[in-house]
């Protein structure tokens, strides 16, 4: 081998090196992001006790991180494309863990309230960046594998935030009760930007694009004109005002389709890239996204509140038996891309959302079976089953989504992906105030409180019927997916190991732009 030859495979295997460093620190932020969702929900009844929350702070403590997630994701991603993905990664990374130290030195719900928002926003700026990042890394024939371990991670995010909250509420350090759920992410969020900055390669659009600053608007007023009555209706009595919101909100986003498609004629810098919407695969990925965010947002809320309120049990027993069920999503989640999505395509997805129905049905009946005397191992069968099918849809889903995009919307793309599924969370947390709240009589438990046992029960039950309606639509939505999603992208991937640039390169010739190392 000659000199030049060896130089050139050195310089490969330190590039391929670099961009497995790099996906593991665009991980470890999702997974930060992740677990921070999920930790917030099993400390809920602590944050109640010594804020003196009510519950409508409880929804905004939860909701509003998700809205201003949802509202901010789409400005996120294009931003990611205009000034680099790896430089809005590095701020959202630096905001959210100045926001997650604002939440855990947070003096009244209030406080609180505003530091989620703030979180919210940062991961908006974060968040997209992961799967851009990943999209614009690694070439097709990879990605499938890649996506396996981001479905597994969302599984193991699944398991640790429940415990991790539960532990660190449980353990009361130094006094300070839930405020550790948050703080924790101090020293995850400043390694992340240390580590980011040294290994993750810069990206962005190949084009000048210019921020549309019309679509920011447009966008963020619709998502909000039709969250936040979802999220205080239940508090201020159904005003009128808020369903004149919701329907004003169709109205806006109509307007936003209209502005968009003149903004892409005008000058082909869009916010939203409507262009994605005529690849089928990403169009139906997209209303499959919504409507299973809608399931979860709705499910882990309920579910919550219903093992350490209805039932009384402690932080850390609903956390630990909520471990099942995580263990079956990361099993799922490994093996569905790679060995089942091949082989069988959607029908994969599919089977995931007739097996979650399956569970759901199961828990409903064990949970009207056993009532307020349930047990912990008599949750296990249902949750796993549970747990199975939601494995087999969120890794799946995400490579089908993103298989036919072209690289230079990848952060458009990421963006709108994200977007839907906060979108459709939020939508299903402000539904826990109908499918949940709805059901319970305060001023009957407040003359009776043993029966808040049983009032629970039967509004957890009533959540999980909705929960199973949302899923069967899922399963009909899912029959536009394409039966096999390609493994390429428009424009071409650099396919196999003749690249002697590795990752790098696969960067620098799908961008046709300098990819800048730092």
């Amino acid at each position: 081998m000659s000199s030049h030859d060896a130089a050139r495979t050195e310089a490969a295997a330190a590039s391929d090196k670099r961009r497995w460093i790099a996906l593991a620190i665009v991980m470890t932020a999702a997974f930060m992001d992740l677990v921070d969702a999920t930790i917030v929900n099993i400390a809920i009844p602590s944050i109640e006790k010594d804020l003196g929350a009510s519950f409508g702070a409880i929804q905004w403590i939860t909701a509003g991180y998700a809205l201003a997630f949802a509202a901010a994701l789409i400005t996120g991603g294009r931003l990611g494309d205009i000034y680099g993905r790896k430089r809005l990664f590095l701020l959202g990374t630096g905001a959210f863990t100045l926001a997650s130290a604002l939440c855990g030195f947070a003096a009244n719900q209030e406080m609180l309230v505003g530091s989620r928002l703030l979180q919210g926003a940062a991961a908006a700026m974060m968040v997209p960046q992961v799967l851009s990042i990943i999209h614009v890394t690694f070439p097709a024939h990879e990605r499938g594998k890649v996506f396996g371990m981001f479905g597994a991670i969302i599984g193991l995010g699944a398991v640790s935030g429940p415990l991790l909250g539960a532990l660190l509420t449980q353990w009361n350090i130094a006094g300070l009760e839930w405020r550790p759920i948050f703080l924790i992410n101090l020293p995850v969020g400043v390694a992340a930007a240390i580590l980011g900055r040294k290994f993750i390669t810069e990206s962005k659009a190949p084009k000048a694009l210019k921020l549309d600053l019309v679509g920011v608007l447009l966008v963020t007023a619709a998502l909000l004109m039709l969250i936040y009555p979802l999220t205080r209706g239940r508090e201020l009595d159904w005003p009128l005002w808020g369903y004149l919101m919701m329907a004003g909100s169709l109205l806006v986003f109509g307007a936003l389709v209209a502005y968009e498609t003149y903004k892409t004629k005008k000058d082909g810098s869009p916010l939203v890239e409507l262009s994605l919407f005529r690849v089928k695969s990403f169009a139906a990925g997209i209303a499959v996204q919504l409507t299973f965010g809608v399931v979860l947002g709705i499910f882990f809320l309920v579910w919550t509140l219903y093992m350490q309120i209805g039932l009384g049990w402690s932080p850390l027993k609903a956390g630990l038996t909520g471990v099942p069920f995580s263990i079956a999503v990361s099993v799922a989640a490994g093996m569905s891309v790679q060995k089942l999505v091949p082989r069988f395509g959607r029908k994969v997805l599919q089977a995931g959302a007739l097996t979650m129905i399956a569970g759901i049905l199961f828990y409903f009946f064990v949970a009207g079976r056993y009532g307020t005397g349930i047990h912990s191992w008599q949750m296990i069968p249902p949750l796993v089953v549970m747990g199975l099918g939601m494995g087999l849809i969120v890794a799946p889903l995400t490579d089908a989504v993103l298989s036919e995009v072209p690289k230079e919307h990848a952060g458009s793309a990421s963006g709108l992906i994200n977007t839907t599924g906060q979108m459709g969370n939020a939508l299903g947390l402000g539904l826990v105030s109908v499918v949940f709240f709805g059901t319970i009589d305060d001023e009957k438990l407040a003359k009776a409180p043993t029966e808040v046992g049983a009032a629970f029960t039967n509004a957890f039950q009533n959540s999980l019927g909705w929960a199973a309606g949302v899923l069967a639509v899922i399963f009909l939505v899912m029959f536009a997916l394409p039966a096999k999603p390609k493994q390429h992208l428009e424009g071409g991937d650099v396919e196999g190991d003749g690249d002697a640039d590795g990752g790098d390169a696969v960067v620098g010739e799908s961008l046709k732009e300098p990819v800048l190392t730092h």
